[in-house]
């Protein structure tokens, strides 16, 4: 497990960025799993600007999202597939067939959960996949008491989150919201990961995470056991492990 911590939120922003960038120029078809949230924002606008400035080839780059809000319509501006449409995918100009992302809406989303891995399968699975991590310890919308061996499933959502959600859309209490989430074994099955956290509010559950036992309580402390995991954190989120690893 290699820890990257940068002197501050732009560093952290470019070197996450140039990651990105990487997996596309090392491998032409590459397969990226993408987080959305206030810690991945910076880094895709770099990478669109960096392409803007320097275009290099996406034709054959497949973008998809660990995660996916349920039962809102697809048109809601806080759907992971409109914020990365708007942020990477759309400046990149990747093409629409290789956006792989699963419905806001379905009758079915068992199906839709297997239809979502099958599609990555298909193009070799994940190569890289970018990773938030929630101040619960969740990865993906994987809450704590997650088994390890979870597929691709629709979780219940973070209660606070779930609320705001509500009041932002007014969804009706009767319609069950969800997040239909890679499983943490998919998760795991990628090539390589990079979990990326920035700000002092997440400087607690990355020393749980990160310096502590590998536990479903705490989701992301699986990491620990990947062969090609990066931790990159700004200073503020990586206080707490600074000098002990």
């Amino acid at each position: 497990m290699k820890i990257t911590i940068t002197k501050n939120e732009k560093e952290f922003d470019e070197t996450a960025a140039w990651r990105i960038i990487a997996q596309i120029l090392n491998k032409s078809n590459a397969v990226i799993g993408l987080s959305t949230g206030q810690t991945t924002i910076g880094m895709h606008r770099i990478v669109s600007q960096i392409h803007a400035q320097y275009p290099f080839d996406v034709s054959r780059i497949t973008l998809f999202n660990v995660d996916e809000l349920t039962n809102l319509p697809g048109e809601y501006t806080g759907s992971c597939h409109t914020m990365i449409l708007n942020q990477l995918s759309g400046p990149l100009g990747i093409p629409e067939e290789n956006f792989i992302m699963p419905p806001t809406m379905s009758d079915d989303f068992e199906k839709e959960c297997r239809l979502f891995e099958q599609r990555l399968a298909e193009r070799g699975g994940a190569g890289l996949q970018i990773l938030g991590i929630g101040a619960n310890g969740h990865i993906g919308i994987n809450q704590p008491g997650t088994p390890f061996e979870s597929e691709t499933w629709v979780s219940p959502m973070d209660p606070d989150f779930e609320a705001r959600v509500r009041r932002e859309t007014k969804v009706p209490d009767h319609i069950v919201l969800g997040g239909l989430t890679r499983g943490i074994k998919n998760i795991m099955h990628s090539r390589k990961l990079i979990l990326v956290a920035k700000g002092a509010h997440k400087a607690e559950i990355i020393e749980k995470a990160i310096l502590g036992p590998v536990t479903t309580d705490i989701p992301a402390s699986v990491i620990q056991l990947h062969p090609d995991c990066e931790i990159l954190l700004d200073a503020a989120a990586g206080e707490r492990i600074t000098g002990r690893y």
